[in-house]
């Protein structure tokens, strides 16, 4: 689990009227497409109200960064992974959305295609072709420091969503906005022993390794389950690189050795889609044979939910061009902005999944 140096989870509440609309999510495409329309005002991503505050946040004068008008600015945004995957879809495509809307001189837009040494590249290649402000998706909690170094040296504020970095606010980037995966990991074992009644076996399909989202996720979900119910037994715990492809195979390779599973925790929506196509192949009924809990809030997996084939589903909200460029604004308005800025994320089950689909992205 992550080290931090700093530990303060808040949010500014003027954020919450900051992003409170949204322009457009725009996140249809997926592996399996989906015709249906999405509903921007209800995926609307929003910040919590501050709860606690220890010691000052980062402001423009204390990162020594010059005061910047975002209008005339040229602004870099590195997405990490493919966007074969519907949350990266959605999250690269609010970021383009909000910058139009705020008027951004230039974006310049990278992915890392899942590799390292190429976010590495990338973030180096737009502050090489003058950016001056940078929305960072992390690959890895570890192993960025090159990039964050460089763009410090070029007193380049760095934004990080999504996932979190090993280094120090305020000095190698300004905060990190995102998820509390701690919490996501317990409601999804909330949601599980809600669906299970709190006995069975249980698969975990984890996520990739090397950053906190795999790392968070896990703790919460298994430490809520020691508390609360320990009657629902874990017994794999297998890495699907965050990918359906991958999630299936796992999958197929549990029904036979551990045929006896009764239900299964992905820790994200992709991943756990790929093992409601290796249960059906196998003749089993997902939501029913097996139960099935995931993580992010993908229009096909609420679609799952109903139509019976998946049992809960928390959101992690990708839609972060608003609460990215009104943080920015803020940023350089003067505002001490806090390391951690955490937003709300829903929760979809049974009794709200057709009702909700509309904010599923």
């Amino acid at each position: 689990m992550m080290i931090q140096r700093r530990t303060r989870t808040l949010a500014v509440a003027c954020l919450l009227a900051a992003t409170a609309t949204l322009a457009a999510s725009g996140c249809s495409k997926s592996e399996t497409p989906d015709t249906a329309t999405s509903d921007s005002s209800q995926g609307a991503q929003a910040a919590k109200s501050p709860e606690s505050s220890s010691g000052s946040g980062c402001s423009l004068q204390t990162y020594g960064a010059p005061k910047l008008d975002l209008k005339d600015a040229v602004v870099g945004f590195s997405q990490s992974e493919k966007e074969a995957n519907p949350f990266r879809i959605a999250e690269t495509q609010s970021i383009k959305d909000e910058a139009e809307k705020a008027g951004v001189k230039k974006l310049l837009t990278t992915n890392a295609q899942s590799q390292l040494s190429k976010q590495i590249s990338d973030i180096q290649d737009m502050l090489s072709q003058g950016a001056q402000f940078l929305i960072v998706a992390p690959l890895n909690s570890d192993g960025l420091e090159p990039a964050l170094k460089a763009a410090a040296a070029k007193k380049v504020p760095v934004l990080t969503i999504d996932r979190k970095v090993n280094a120090t606010a305020c000095e190698d980037y300004v905060a990190f906005l995102g998820s509390d995966f701690v919490e996501q990991g317990k409601r999804a074992a909330d949601a599980m022993i809600k669906t299970t009644g709190g006995k069975g076996k249980v698969a975990i399909l984890l996520g990739a390794s090397g950053n906190n989202v795999t790392t968070d996720r896990t703790k919460g979900f298994v430490d809520q389950l020691k508390a609360e119910a320990p009657g629902l037994e874990i017994v794999a715990q297998q890495t699907g690189e965050f990918a359906r492809d991958k999630g299936q195979q796992v999958m197929e390779q549990l029904i036979q050795s551990k045929p006896d599973i009764t239900a299964v925790y992905a820790e994200n929506d992709e991943m756990g889609l790929g093992a409601v196509t290796a249960l059906k192949a196998a003749g089993k009924k997902p939501g029913k044979d097996v139960k099935i809990v995931s993580i992010d809030g993908t229009r096909n997996a609420v679609q799952a939910l109903v139509n019976g084939e998946y049992n809960a589903v928390i959101e992690s909200n990708p839609r972060f061009g608003p609460l990215a460029f009104a943080t920015a604004q803020k940023f350089y308005g003067g505002e001490e902005i806090p390391e951690n800025v955490i937003i709300t994320d829903r929760a979809y089950d049974e009794s709200n999944a057709k009702a909700s689909l509309g904010g599923a992205f």
